[in-house]
């Protein structure tokens, strides 16, 4: 392979691997915002505000749904390309 030829191939590499680690960032993100209300709903709880903590519970609960979805993209988009042969 020639030298640009190469170069193209490992940009585009790289851009989709730049994709792939935006998307984990994304994943980061929502289970950072998931902890911050679960300690939310904590302090609401203690403090005897049950609808308040509940609402930061069920948001805490639906930022966990949004990373598992980009999980699931992620580990499909794995399997796709995974080759089931056992390295030699």
């Amino acid at each position: 392979m020639d030298a640009a030829r190469a170069r193209r191939a490992g940009e585009a590499v790289s851009e989709r691997l730049d994709g792939v680690a935006r998307v984990y960032d994304e994943i980061a993100a929502e289970l950072e915002q998931a902890l911050a209300h679960v300690r939310v709903a904590a302090e609401h709880y203690r403090n005897e505000l049950v609808p308040r903590g509940a609402a930061h519970a069920w948001a805490a609960h639906g930022h966990l749904l949004a990373a598992r979805d980009h999980l699931e993209v992620q580990a499909r988009d794995h399997a796709d390309h995974a080759v089931a042969e056992p390295d030699t």
